[in-house]
Protein backbone atom coordinates (compact mmCIF):
# COMPACT_ATOMS: atom_id res chain seq x y z
CA UNK A 1 0.00 0.00 0.00
CA UNK A 2 1.08 3.58 -0.65
CA UNK A 3 2.38 4.87 2.70
CA UNK A 4 2.08 8.56 1.81
CA UNK A 5 -1.54 8.15 0.70
CA UNK A 6 -2.41 6.25 3.86
CA UNK A 7 -0.79 8.98 5.94
CA UNK A 8 -2.86 11.57 4.08
CA UNK A 9 -6.06 9.59 4.65
CA UNK A 10 -5.37 9.28 8.37
CA UNK A 11 -4.87 13.04 8.59
CA UNK A 12 -8.24 13.82 6.94
CA UNK A 13 -11.06 12.98 9.36
CA UNK A 14 -13.89 12.70 6.81
CA UNK A 15 -11.75 10.60 4.48
CA UNK A 16 -10.81 8.31 7.35
CA UNK A 17 -14.48 7.80 8.22
CA UNK A 18 -15.49 7.06 4.64
CA UNK A 19 -12.58 4.66 4.19
CA UNK A 20 -13.54 2.78 7.36
CA UNK A 21 -17.12 2.30 6.14
CA UNK A 22 -15.82 1.16 2.75
CA UNK A 23 -13.49 -1.43 4.28
CA UNK A 24 -16.08 -2.77 6.71
CA UNK A 25 -18.73 -3.08 3.98
CA UNK A 26 -16.28 -4.87 1.67
CA UNK A 27 -15.18 -7.35 4.36
CA UNK A 28 -18.75 -8.09 5.53
CA UNK A 29 -19.87 -8.67 1.93
CA UNK A 30 -16.96 -11.07 1.50
CA UNK A 31 -17.69 -12.96 4.70
CA UNK A 32 -21.36 -13.38 3.80
CA UNK A 33 -20.23 -15.68 0.99
CA UNK A 34 -19.75 -18.35 3.68
CA UNK A 35 -23.41 -18.15 4.69
CA UNK A 36 -24.45 -18.03 1.05
CA UNK A 37 -22.44 -21.18 0.23
CA UNK A 38 -23.83 -23.04 3.27
CA UNK A 39 -27.43 -22.24 2.36
CA UNK A 40 -26.99 -22.99 -1.34
CA UNK A 41 -25.23 -26.30 -0.70
CA UNK A 42 -27.94 -27.31 1.79
CA UNK A 43 -30.78 -26.46 -0.59
CA UNK A 44 -29.20 -28.22 -3.60
CA UNK A 45 -28.40 -31.39 -1.61
CA UNK A 46 -31.85 -31.54 0.01
CA UNK A 47 -30.48 -30.99 3.49
CA UNK A 48 -32.51 -27.78 3.85
CA UNK A 49 -36.12 -27.30 2.85
CA UNK A 50 -37.28 -24.86 0.21
CA UNK A 51 -37.93 -22.34 3.00
CA UNK A 52 -34.15 -21.82 3.16
CA UNK A 53 -34.38 -20.10 -0.23
CA UNK A 54 -35.84 -17.07 1.58
CA UNK A 55 -32.77 -16.88 3.85
CA UNK A 56 -30.55 -17.31 0.79
CA UNK A 57 -32.31 -14.45 -0.98
CA UNK A 58 -31.89 -12.30 2.15
CA UNK A 59 -28.15 -13.01 2.23
CA UNK A 60 -27.84 -12.11 -1.45
CA UNK A 61 -29.81 -8.92 -0.83
CA UNK A 62 -27.61 -7.92 2.11
CA UNK A 63 -24.49 -8.55 0.01
CA UNK A 64 -25.90 -6.33 -2.73
CA UNK A 65 -26.68 -3.59 -0.18
CA UNK A 66 -23.16 -3.84 1.23
CA UNK A 67 -21.69 -3.67 -2.28
CA UNK A 68 -23.71 -0.51 -2.96
CA UNK A 69 -22.58 1.01 0.36
CA UNK A 70 -18.99 0.14 -0.46
CA UNK A 71 -19.26 1.83 -3.85
CA UNK A 72 -20.82 5.01 -2.48
CA UNK A 73 -18.34 5.48 0.35
CA UNK A 74 -15.39 4.44 -1.80
CA UNK A 75 -16.35 7.20 -4.23
CA UNK A 76 -16.50 9.70 -1.36
CA UNK A 77 -13.11 8.49 -0.15
CA UNK A 78 -11.58 9.01 -3.59
CA UNK A 79 -13.11 12.47 -3.91
CA UNK A 80 -11.87 13.50 -0.47
CA UNK A 81 -8.34 12.21 -1.03
CA UNK A 82 -8.00 13.89 -4.43
CA UNK A 83 -9.39 17.15 -3.11
CA UNK A 84 -7.03 17.14 -0.11
CA UNK A 85 -4.06 16.24 -2.29
CA UNK A 86 -4.84 19.01 -4.79
CA UNK A 87 -5.22 21.57 -2.00
CA UNK A 88 -1.88 20.49 -0.52
CA UNK A 89 -0.21 20.64 -3.92
CA UNK A 90 -1.55 24.15 -4.53
CA UNK A 91 -0.38 25.29 -1.09
CA UNK A 92 3.02 23.67 -1.61
CA UNK A 93 3.52 25.28 -5.00
CA UNK A 94 2.71 28.61 -3.39
CA UNK A 95 5.36 27.96 -0.72
CA UNK A 96 8.02 26.84 -3.17
CA UNK A 97 7.69 29.87 -5.40
CA UNK A 98 8.36 30.00 -9.14
CA UNK A 99 12.12 29.46 -9.01
CA UNK A 100 11.83 26.23 -7.00
CA UNK A 101 9.74 24.63 -9.72
CA UNK A 102 12.55 24.25 -12.25
CA UNK A 103 12.22 20.74 -13.66
CA UNK A 104 8.39 20.93 -13.49
CA UNK A 105 6.83 22.43 -16.57
CA UNK A 106 3.48 24.09 -15.97
CA UNK A 107 1.77 21.69 -18.37
CA UNK A 108 3.13 18.68 -16.50
CA UNK A 109 1.83 20.08 -13.22
CA UNK A 110 -1.59 20.65 -14.82
CA UNK A 111 -1.61 17.05 -16.07
CA UNK A 112 -0.55 15.81 -12.63
CA UNK A 113 -3.22 17.68 -10.66
CA UNK A 114 -5.93 16.93 -13.21
CA UNK A 115 -5.87 13.72 -15.24
CA UNK A 116 -3.02 12.24 -13.18
CA UNK A 117 -4.72 12.34 -9.78
CA UNK A 118 -8.00 11.17 -11.34
CA UNK A 119 -6.15 7.89 -11.88
CA UNK A 120 -6.31 7.37 -8.10
CA UNK A 121 -9.97 6.35 -8.43
CA UNK A 122 -9.04 2.79 -9.34
CA UNK A 123 -6.62 2.58 -6.40
CA UNK A 124 -8.98 4.03 -3.79
CA UNK A 125 -12.27 2.51 -4.93
CA UNK A 126 -10.96 -0.86 -6.08
CA UNK A 127 -7.51 -1.82 -4.85
CA UNK A 128 -7.73 -0.69 -1.20
CA UNK A 129 -11.04 -2.49 -0.47
CA UNK A 130 -9.74 -5.59 -2.26
CA UNK A 131 -6.72 -5.65 0.09
CA UNK A 132 -9.03 -5.79 3.11
CA UNK A 133 -11.12 -8.54 1.53
CA UNK A 134 -8.02 -10.52 0.50
CA UNK A 135 -6.66 -10.32 4.05
CA UNK A 136 -9.84 -11.68 5.71
CA UNK A 137 -11.99 -13.77 3.36
CA UNK A 138 -9.42 -16.41 2.20
CA UNK A 139 -8.52 -17.08 5.86
CA UNK A 140 -12.19 -17.47 6.81
CA UNK A 141 -12.80 -19.78 3.82
CA UNK A 142 -9.76 -21.91 4.72
CA UNK A 143 -11.00 -22.29 8.31
CA UNK A 144 -14.40 -23.48 7.07
CA UNK A 145 -12.78 -25.85 4.55
CA UNK A 146 -10.63 -27.41 7.29
CA UNK A 147 -13.78 -28.17 9.29
CA UNK A 148 -15.56 -29.52 6.20
CA UNK A 149 -12.89 -31.50 4.31
CA UNK A 150 -9.23 -31.68 5.38
CA UNK A 151 -7.84 -32.90 2.03
CA UNK A 152 -9.39 -30.08 0.00
CA UNK A 153 -8.31 -27.51 2.61
CA UNK A 154 -4.66 -28.67 2.36
CA UNK A 155 -4.72 -28.38 -1.44
CA UNK A 156 -6.12 -24.83 -1.21
CA UNK A 157 -3.58 -23.92 1.48
CA UNK A 158 -0.67 -25.09 -0.71
CA UNK A 159 -1.83 -23.51 -3.98
CA UNK A 160 -3.21 -20.25 -2.58
CA UNK A 161 0.20 -18.51 -2.15
CA UNK A 162 0.98 -19.05 -5.84
CA UNK A 163 -1.39 -16.24 -6.87
CA UNK A 164 0.24 -13.44 -4.81
CA UNK A 165 3.71 -14.71 -5.76
CA UNK A 166 3.00 -14.60 -9.50
CA UNK A 167 1.09 -11.34 -9.03
CA UNK A 168 4.10 -9.73 -7.32
CA UNK A 169 6.48 -10.92 -10.04
CA UNK A 170 4.30 -9.48 -12.78
CA UNK A 171 3.59 -6.37 -10.69
CA UNK A 172 7.26 -5.37 -10.69
CA UNK A 173 7.20 -5.12 -14.47
CA UNK A 174 3.81 -3.42 -14.45
CA UNK A 175 5.03 -0.67 -12.12
CA UNK A 176 7.94 0.16 -14.42
CA UNK A 177 5.93 0.32 -17.65
CA UNK A 178 3.10 2.26 -15.95
CA UNK A 179 5.53 4.90 -14.69
CA UNK A 180 6.82 5.26 -18.25
CA UNK A 181 3.26 5.66 -19.49
CA UNK A 182 2.51 8.38 -16.92
CA UNK A 183 5.69 10.26 -17.79
CA UNK A 184 4.71 10.07 -21.47
CA UNK A 185 1.27 11.43 -20.58
CA UNK A 186 2.87 14.28 -18.60
CA UNK A 187 5.12 15.18 -21.53
CA UNK A 188 2.15 15.15 -23.88
CA UNK A 189 0.04 17.36 -21.60
CA UNK A 190 2.92 19.73 -20.91
CA UNK A 191 3.90 20.13 -24.54
CA UNK A 192 0.30 20.57 -25.68
CA UNK A 193 -0.29 23.33 -23.10
CA UNK A 194 2.93 25.08 -24.12
CA UNK A 195 1.93 24.96 -27.79
CA UNK A 196 -1.56 26.35 -27.06
CA UNK A 197 -0.07 29.20 -25.06
CA UNK A 198 2.45 30.00 -27.76
CA UNK A 199 0.13 29.52 -30.74
CA UNK A 200 0.11 33.22 -31.78
CA UNK A 201 3.93 33.22 -31.86
CA UNK A 202 4.04 29.92 -33.74
CA UNK A 203 1.57 31.23 -36.32
CA UNK A 204 3.53 34.44 -36.71
CA UNK A 205 6.73 32.52 -37.44
CA UNK A 206 5.07 29.80 -39.52
CA UNK A 207 5.95 26.98 -37.10
CA UNK A 208 2.46 25.82 -36.13
CA UNK A 209 2.50 22.82 -38.50
CA UNK A 210 5.89 21.73 -37.22
CA UNK A 211 4.61 21.75 -33.63
CA UNK A 212 1.60 19.72 -34.75
CA UNK A 213 4.09 17.12 -35.99
CA UNK A 214 5.90 17.21 -32.64
CA UNK A 215 2.63 16.72 -30.75
CA UNK A 216 1.83 13.79 -33.03
CA UNK A 217 5.19 12.22 -32.17
CA UNK A 218 4.68 12.75 -28.44
CA UNK A 219 1.15 11.32 -28.70
CA UNK A 220 2.52 8.27 -30.53
CA UNK A 221 5.04 7.77 -27.73
CA UNK A 222 2.19 7.92 -25.19
CA UNK A 223 0.13 5.48 -27.26
CA UNK A 224 3.05 3.03 -27.44
CA UNK A 225 3.61 3.29 -23.69
CA UNK A 226 -0.12 2.72 -23.05
CA UNK A 227 -0.18 -0.35 -25.28
CA UNK A 228 2.86 -1.79 -23.49
CA UNK A 229 1.07 -1.27 -20.17
CA UNK A 230 -2.08 -2.97 -21.46
CA UNK A 231 -0.08 -5.93 -22.79
CA UNK A 232 1.51 -6.48 -19.39
CA UNK A 233 -1.86 -6.08 -17.64
CA UNK A 234 -3.55 -8.63 -19.95
CA UNK A 235 -0.67 -11.09 -19.54
CA UNK A 236 -0.81 -10.72 -15.77
CA UNK A 237 -4.54 -11.43 -15.83
CA UNK A 238 -3.86 -14.53 -17.93
CA UNK A 239 -1.24 -15.75 -15.45
CA UNK A 240 -3.49 -15.23 -12.43
CA UNK A 241 -6.54 -16.80 -14.07
CA UNK A 242 -4.52 -19.82 -15.24
CA UNK A 243 -3.01 -20.30 -11.80
CA UNK A 244 -6.42 -20.07 -10.09
CA UNK A 245 -8.06 -22.39 -12.64
CA UNK A 246 -5.40 -25.11 -12.21
CA UNK A 247 -5.65 -24.81 -8.44
CA UNK A 248 -9.42 -25.21 -8.58
CA UNK A 249 -9.01 -28.23 -10.81
CA UNK A 250 -6.76 -29.83 -8.18
CA UNK A 251 -9.62 -29.40 -5.72
CA UNK A 252 -12.55 -30.28 -7.98
CA UNK A 253 -11.21 -33.53 -9.53
CA UNK A 254 -10.58 -35.35 -6.21
CA UNK A 255 -13.93 -34.10 -4.90
CA UNK A 256 -15.71 -35.59 -7.93
CA UNK A 257 -13.87 -38.92 -7.64
CA UNK A 258 -14.56 -39.18 -3.93
CA UNK A 259 -18.21 -38.29 -4.46
CA UNK A 260 -18.56 -41.05 -7.06
CA UNK A 261 -16.76 -43.48 -4.77
CA UNK A 262 -19.18 -42.73 -1.95
CA UNK A 263 -16.52 -41.53 0.49
CA UNK A 264 -17.88 -37.98 0.51
CA UNK A 265 -21.45 -36.78 1.04
CA UNK A 266 -23.13 -34.44 -1.45
CA UNK A 267 -23.60 -31.52 0.96
CA UNK A 268 -19.88 -31.38 1.84
CA UNK A 269 -18.86 -31.77 -1.81
CA UNK A 270 -21.10 -28.91 -2.89
CA UNK A 271 -19.90 -26.74 -0.02
CA UNK A 272 -16.23 -27.30 -0.94
CA UNK A 273 -16.89 -26.64 -4.65
CA UNK A 274 -18.73 -23.42 -3.82
CA UNK A 275 -16.18 -22.14 -1.29
CA UNK A 276 -12.91 -23.07 -3.03
CA UNK A 277 -13.24 -20.41 -5.77
CA UNK A 278 -14.03 -17.80 -3.10
CA UNK A 279 -10.61 -18.42 -1.53
CA UNK A 280 -8.83 -17.49 -4.78
CA UNK A 281 -11.22 -14.79 -6.00
CA UNK A 282 -10.15 -11.96 -3.60
CA UNK A 283 -6.47 -12.47 -4.49
CA UNK A 284 -7.23 -12.52 -8.21
CA UNK A 285 -9.33 -9.36 -7.86
CA UNK A 286 -6.58 -7.67 -5.87
CA UNK A 287 -4.03 -8.47 -8.59
CA UNK A 288 -6.29 -7.20 -11.37
CA UNK A 289 -7.12 -3.98 -9.53
CA UNK A 290 -3.48 -3.44 -8.67
CA UNK A 291 -2.60 -3.23 -12.36
CA UNK A 292 -5.56 -0.94 -13.03
CA UNK A 293 -4.49 1.43 -10.24
CA UNK A 294 -0.81 1.76 -11.15
CA UNK A 295 -1.27 4.96 -13.18
CA UNK A 296 -2.82 6.63 -10.16
CA UNK A 297 0.02 5.37 -7.95
CA UNK A 298 2.56 6.86 -10.37
CA UNK A 299 0.70 10.18 -10.18
CA UNK A 300 0.66 10.00 -6.38
CA UNK A 301 4.42 9.39 -6.37
CA UNK A 302 4.91 12.48 -8.54
CA UNK A 303 2.60 14.54 -6.32
CA UNK A 304 4.36 13.56 -3.10
CA UNK A 305 7.75 14.22 -4.70
CA UNK A 306 6.58 17.84 -5.09
CA UNK A 307 5.10 17.93 -1.57
CA UNK A 308 8.25 16.46 -0.01
CA UNK A 309 10.65 18.58 -2.08
CA UNK A 310 13.06 21.21 -0.87
CA UNK A 311 11.64 23.48 1.80
CA UNK A 312 10.24 26.74 0.57
CA UNK A 313 9.66 29.97 2.37
CA UNK A 314 8.63 28.34 5.64
CA UNK A 315 6.35 31.20 6.71
CA UNK A 316 6.30 31.81 10.44
CA UNK A 317 9.71 30.17 10.96
CA UNK A 318 11.56 33.53 10.84
CA UNK A 319 10.96 36.91 12.39
CA UNK A 320 8.53 39.28 10.67
CA UNK A 321 9.69 42.29 8.70
CA UNK A 322 9.05 45.42 10.75
CA UNK A 323 10.70 48.07 8.60
CA UNK A 324 9.27 51.58 8.54
CA UNK A 325 9.72 53.85 5.56
CA UNK A 326 11.58 53.08 2.37
CA UNK A 327 14.09 50.25 3.06
CA UNK A 328 17.73 49.94 2.07
CA UNK A 329 18.36 46.90 -0.14
CA UNK A 330 21.89 45.53 -0.27
CA UNK A 331 23.41 42.57 -2.13
CA UNK A 332 26.78 41.36 -0.83
CA UNK A 333 28.89 39.09 -3.07
CA UNK A 334 25.79 37.27 -4.32
CA UNK A 335 26.11 34.25 -6.61
CA UNK A 336 23.08 32.39 -8.00
CA UNK A 337 23.16 29.15 -10.00
CA UNK A 338 20.04 27.45 -11.32
CA UNK A 339 19.80 23.64 -11.29
CA UNK A 340 21.02 22.02 -14.49
CA UNK A 341 22.99 25.08 -15.65
CA UNK A 342 26.77 25.37 -15.59
CA UNK A 343 26.98 29.16 -15.82
CA UNK A 344 25.92 31.33 -12.90
CA UNK A 345 22.89 33.59 -13.42
CA UNK A 346 24.55 36.10 -11.08
CA UNK A 347 28.19 35.94 -9.99
CA UNK A 348 29.74 37.84 -7.10
CA UNK A 349 27.28 40.76 -7.38
CA UNK A 350 27.50 43.58 -4.84
CA UNK A 351 24.93 46.37 -5.01
CA UNK A 352 23.51 48.86 -2.50
CA UNK A 353 20.21 50.66 -3.11
CA UNK A 354 19.66 53.51 -0.67
CA UNK A 355 16.28 54.15 0.97
CA UNK A 356 13.98 55.96 -1.44
CA UNK A 357 16.43 55.59 -4.34
CA UNK A 358 15.22 54.63 -7.82
CA UNK A 359 17.58 52.26 -9.65
CA UNK A 360 17.17 51.11 -13.26
CA UNK A 361 18.66 47.75 -14.23
CA UNK A 362 19.61 47.57 -17.90
CA UNK A 363 21.38 45.05 -20.10
CA UNK A 364 20.86 42.35 -22.68
CA UNK A 365 18.44 39.46 -22.38
CA UNK A 366 19.60 36.73 -20.00
CA UNK A 367 22.05 39.02 -18.24
CA UNK A 368 20.58 38.38 -14.79
CA UNK A 369 18.29 41.37 -14.19
CA UNK A 370 15.15 39.35 -13.50
CA UNK A 371 17.16 37.00 -11.28
CA UNK A 372 18.18 40.02 -9.23
CA UNK A 373 14.49 40.95 -8.80
CA UNK A 374 13.71 37.37 -7.81
CA UNK A 375 16.40 37.60 -5.14
CA UNK A 376 14.75 40.66 -3.62
CA UNK A 377 11.33 38.98 -3.81
CA UNK A 378 12.71 35.92 -2.03
CA UNK A 379 11.87 33.58 -4.92
CA UNK A 380 15.57 32.73 -5.29
CA UNK A 381 18.14 32.14 -2.56
CA UNK A 382 21.79 32.76 -3.31
CA UNK A 383 24.29 29.92 -3.17
CA UNK A 384 26.89 32.43 -2.00
CA UNK A 385 26.61 35.85 -0.40
CA UNK A 386 23.50 37.38 1.12
CA UNK A 387 20.65 39.83 0.49
CA UNK A 388 20.03 42.41 3.21
CA UNK A 389 16.81 44.39 3.69
CA UNK A 390 17.15 47.21 6.18
CA UNK A 391 20.33 45.54 7.44
CA UNK A 392 18.66 42.13 8.03
CA UNK A 393 19.50 39.03 6.04
CA UNK A 394 16.48 38.08 3.92
CA UNK A 395 16.92 34.44 4.96
CA UNK A 396 16.14 35.46 8.55
CA UNK A 397 12.91 37.24 7.62
CA UNK A 398 9.41 35.90 7.23
CA UNK A 399 9.03 36.38 3.49
CA UNK A 400 5.26 36.83 3.69
CA UNK A 401 5.66 39.91 5.86
CA UNK A 402 8.46 41.23 3.62
CA UNK A 403 6.40 40.79 0.48
CA UNK A 404 3.53 42.60 2.18
CA UNK A 405 5.79 45.66 2.10
CA UNK A 406 6.42 45.28 -1.65
CA UNK A 407 4.55 46.44 -4.73
CA UNK A 408 5.50 44.25 -7.70
CA UNK A 409 4.68 44.72 -11.38
CA UNK A 410 5.97 41.89 -13.61
CA UNK A 411 6.73 42.10 -17.30
CA UNK A 412 3.81 39.81 -18.14
CA UNK A 413 1.18 40.38 -15.42
CA UNK A 414 -1.21 37.48 -14.95
CA UNK A 415 -4.89 38.39 -14.92
CA UNK A 416 -7.30 35.82 -13.57
CA UNK A 417 -10.73 34.96 -14.91
CA UNK A 418 -12.62 37.24 -12.54
CA UNK A 419 -13.74 40.86 -12.49
CA UNK A 420 -11.40 43.77 -13.13
CA UNK A 421 -11.99 44.96 -9.56
CA UNK A 422 -11.00 41.59 -8.10
CA UNK A 423 -7.88 41.52 -10.28
CA UNK A 424 -6.90 44.96 -8.96
CA UNK A 425 -7.49 44.05 -5.31
CA UNK A 426 -5.43 40.85 -5.66
CA UNK A 427 -2.78 42.14 -3.26
CA UNK A 428 -5.29 43.91 -1.00
CA UNK A 429 -8.36 41.66 -0.64
CA UNK A 430 -10.03 44.02 1.83
CA UNK A 431 -9.78 47.08 -0.40
CA UNK A 432 -13.07 48.93 -0.78
CA UNK A 433 -14.65 49.80 -4.11
CA UNK A 434 -13.58 53.42 -3.61
CA UNK A 435 -9.97 52.37 -3.03
CA UNK A 436 -10.03 50.16 -6.12
CA UNK A 437 -11.34 53.03 -8.26
CA UNK A 438 -8.71 55.40 -6.88
CA UNK A 439 -5.95 52.85 -7.60
CA UNK A 440 -7.21 52.50 -11.19
CA UNK A 441 -7.30 56.29 -11.60
CA UNK A 442 -3.75 56.62 -10.23
CA UNK A 443 -2.63 53.93 -12.71
CA UNK A 444 -4.25 55.84 -15.61
CA UNK A 445 -6.56 52.84 -16.16
CA UNK A 446 -9.39 55.06 -17.37
CA UNK A 447 -10.34 52.45 -19.98
CA UNK A 448 -12.14 50.42 -17.28
CA UNK A 449 -15.15 52.76 -17.29
CA UNK A 450 -15.62 52.01 -20.98
CA UNK A 451 -15.84 48.23 -20.46
CA UNK A 452 -19.31 46.61 -20.74
CA UNK A 453 -19.77 46.27 -16.96
CA UNK A 454 -17.05 48.65 -15.79
CA UNK A 455 -15.12 47.31 -12.83
CA UNK A 456 -17.43 44.29 -12.71
CA UNK A 457 -16.39 43.15 -16.19
CA UNK A 458 -14.98 39.63 -16.09
CA UNK A 459 -11.72 39.46 -18.01
CA UNK A 460 -10.82 36.44 -20.13
CA UNK A 461 -8.20 33.84 -19.35
CA UNK A 462 -4.85 35.59 -18.81
CA UNK A 463 -6.61 38.88 -19.66
CA UNK A 464 -7.39 37.75 -23.20
CA UNK A 465 -9.98 40.47 -23.87
CA UNK A 466 -7.64 43.30 -22.81
CA UNK A 467 -4.74 44.82 -24.72
CA UNK A 468 -1.15 44.58 -23.45
CA UNK A 469 -1.24 48.19 -22.27
CA UNK A 470 -4.53 47.67 -20.45
CA UNK A 471 -3.21 44.56 -18.71
CA UNK A 472 -0.12 46.48 -17.65
CA UNK A 473 -2.18 49.32 -16.19
CA UNK A 474 -4.32 46.82 -14.25
CA UNK A 475 -1.07 45.44 -12.81
CA UNK A 476 0.01 48.97 -11.87
CA UNK A 477 -3.38 49.53 -10.24
CA UNK A 478 -2.68 46.44 -8.10
CA UNK A 479 0.48 48.16 -6.89
CA UNK A 480 -1.40 51.42 -6.21
CA UNK A 481 -3.92 49.37 -4.23
CA UNK A 482 -1.13 48.73 -1.68
CA UNK A 483 -0.47 52.27 -0.44
CA UNK A 484 1.50 50.99 2.57
CA UNK A 485 4.12 49.31 0.33
CA UNK A 486 7.55 50.86 0.91
CA UNK A 487 9.43 49.19 -1.95
CA UNK A 488 8.59 48.91 -5.65
CA UNK A 489 9.85 46.26 -8.07
CA UNK A 490 9.09 46.55 -11.80
CA UNK A 491 10.17 44.14 -14.52
CA UNK A 492 10.10 45.93 -17.90
CA UNK A 493 6.56 47.30 -17.42
CA UNK A 494 6.58 49.06 -20.83
CA UNK A 495 7.80 46.11 -22.91
CA UNK A 496 5.66 45.45 -26.02
CA UNK A 497 3.55 48.61 -25.48
CA UNK A 498 2.71 51.27 -28.05
CA UNK A 499 3.69 54.89 -27.48
CA UNK A 500 0.38 55.99 -25.96
CA UNK A 501 0.22 53.07 -23.55
CA UNK A 502 3.87 53.54 -22.66
CA UNK A 503 3.32 57.21 -21.80
CA UNK A 504 0.43 56.29 -19.47
CA UNK A 505 2.44 53.53 -17.76
CA UNK A 506 5.51 55.77 -17.35
CA UNK A 507 3.40 58.54 -15.81
CA UNK A 508 1.77 56.07 -13.41
CA UNK A 509 5.15 54.54 -12.54
CA UNK A 510 6.60 57.96 -11.67
CA UNK A 511 3.76 58.55 -9.20
CA UNK A 512 4.02 55.04 -7.81
CA UNK A 513 7.79 55.23 -7.22
CA UNK A 514 7.60 58.53 -5.33
CA UNK A 515 8.76 58.03 -1.73
CA UNK A 516 9.59 54.34 -2.24
CA UNK A 517 12.76 52.36 -2.86
CA UNK A 518 12.35 51.32 -6.50
CA UNK A 519 14.16 48.74 -8.62
CA UNK A 520 13.13 48.97 -12.28
CA UNK A 521 14.22 46.52 -14.97
CA UNK A 522 14.01 48.60 -18.14
CA UNK A 523 15.37 49.09 -21.64
CA UNK A 524 13.11 51.86 -22.97
CA UNK A 525 14.55 55.39 -22.53
CA UNK A 526 11.31 56.73 -21.03
CA UNK A 527 11.46 54.24 -18.15
CA UNK A 528 15.22 54.59 -17.67
CA UNK A 529 14.83 58.36 -17.40
CA UNK A 530 12.82 57.91 -14.17
CA UNK A 531 15.83 56.47 -12.32
CA UNK A 532 18.34 58.15 -10.02
CA UNK A 533 20.94 55.49 -10.92
CA UNK A 534 21.44 53.21 -13.87
CA UNK A 535 23.09 49.82 -13.27
CA UNK A 536 24.08 47.73 -16.24
CA UNK A 537 24.12 43.94 -15.80
CA UNK A 538 26.03 41.79 -18.29
CA UNK A 539 26.42 37.99 -18.10
CA UNK A 540 25.59 37.94 -14.40
CA UNK A 541 27.92 40.77 -13.39
CA UNK A 542 27.50 44.49 -12.81
CA UNK A 543 29.64 46.21 -15.45
CA UNK A 544 28.48 49.82 -14.98
CA UNK A 545 26.89 51.85 -12.18
CA UNK A 546 26.04 55.42 -13.20
CA UNK A 547 24.52 58.03 -10.92
CA UNK A 548 22.48 60.60 -12.80
CA UNK A 549 23.63 64.21 -12.63
CA UNK A 550 20.10 65.60 -12.27
CA UNK A 551 16.73 64.62 -10.83
CA UNK A 552 14.55 62.55 -13.13
CA UNK A 553 12.30 64.53 -15.45
CA UNK A 554 8.57 64.79 -14.88
CA UNK A 555 7.02 62.19 -17.21
CA UNK A 556 3.94 64.35 -17.68
CA UNK A 557 5.89 67.21 -19.18
CA UNK A 558 9.35 68.42 -20.12
CA UNK A 559 11.94 66.83 -22.28
CA UNK A 560 13.22 63.36 -21.39
CA UNK A 561 16.73 62.48 -22.32
CA UNK A 562 18.63 59.23 -22.07
CA UNK A 563 20.60 59.04 -18.85
CA UNK A 564 24.35 59.16 -18.81
CA UNK A 565 26.12 55.86 -19.11
CA UNK A 566 23.41 54.11 -21.11
CA UNK A 567 23.52 55.93 -24.45
CA UNK A 568 25.14 52.90 -26.03
CA UNK A 569 22.29 50.56 -25.13
CA UNK A 570 20.60 49.12 -28.22
CA UNK A 571 16.94 49.94 -28.59
CA UNK A 572 14.76 46.96 -27.72
CA UNK A 573 17.36 44.98 -25.81
CA UNK A 574 15.64 42.66 -23.35
CA UNK A 575 16.57 41.05 -20.12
Amino acid sequence: MHKDLLRLMRAERSVRRHLTVTMVAAVLAGLLVLAQAELLAGVLSGRFTAAALGALAAVVGVRALLAWTQGVFAGRTATGVKSALRHRLLARLGELGPSRLTGHRSGELVTLTGRGLDGLDAYLTGYLPSIAVAAVVPVAVLVRLFTADLGSAVIVLITLPLIPVFGALVGMTTKTVTERQFHALSRLGGHFLDVVRGLPTLRAFGRARYQATVIRQVADAHRSATMRTLRVAFLSSLVLELCASLSLALVAVPIGLRLLGGSLDLTTALLVLLLAPEAYLPLRAMGTRFHASMEGVAAADAAFSVLDGEAGDAPGAARPYEGHGAPEIRLENVTVRYPGRDEAALENVTLTIAPGERVALVGESGGGKSTLLSLVLGFVRPQEGRVLVGGTDLRELDLESWRAALAYVPQRPHLFTTSVADNIRLGAPRATEEQVRKAAADAHADFVDGLPEGFGTVVGERGANLSAGQRQRVALARAFCRPDATALLLDEPTARLDGRSEAAVVAATADLARGRTAVIVAHRPAMIDLADRVVRVHEGRIVADTTRDRPPADPDGGTMREPQGVASLPEGSGR
